[in-house]
């Protein structure tokens, strides 16, 4: 049976996609960007990590749920914090998820780059749509906003 939450499987191809993705990341081998997610799992209470893409701009900082109700996702509403690393870098982060007005644009910016010929099948909004049509998808697509980091060093 395959691995699914909600409407986004997790075929072999993405878990072997995202190990391989990670190792890059690990070592500083990726766009600026990519980063790795670490939070303290929900249930278990072991640490989870995955590999995520950052959206910046003049509005903040933003981690954007792409696949929707997964792991991180609620390890990052009951918790509230996390790291992300690239590199020798690591930054403790802080976030508190965007309400649908600040998410929308996030959510079209996320798609106005090239990661969106891997995800944009995700979405039911085409990367041209208006902001009001995004405001539809921040219910499937959660975004967090990064409120607090401090970076440190390896």
């Amino acid at each position: 049976m395959p691995d699914q939450v909600g409407r986004f499987p997790r075929t072999r191809l993405r878990r072997t996609a995202n190990a391989v993705i990670a190792g890059f990341i690990r070592y500083g081998i990726s766009p600026g960007d990519m980063r790795l997610l670490t939070t303290r799992g929900s249930r278990t209470g072991f640490l989870r990590t995955t590999p995520v893409s950052l959206v910046e701009n003049e509005s903040g900082r933003f981690l954007v749920g792409v696949y929707g109700e997964t792991g991180w996702v609620r390890n990052l509403r009951r918790d509230g914090f996390g790291t992300l690393r690239h590199g020798g870098w690591i930054e403790l982060i802080s976030v508190l998820e965007a309400d649908r007005e600040r998410a929308a644009p996030v959510l079209k910016q996320y798609l106005d780059h090239p990661r969106a010929a891997v995800v944009a099948d995700q979405f039911t909004a085409a990367p041209d749509s208006s902001v009001d049509a995004f405001e539809q998808e921040v219910d499937t697509h959660p975004v967090f906003e990064i409120v607090r980091s401090t970076t440190v060093r390896l």
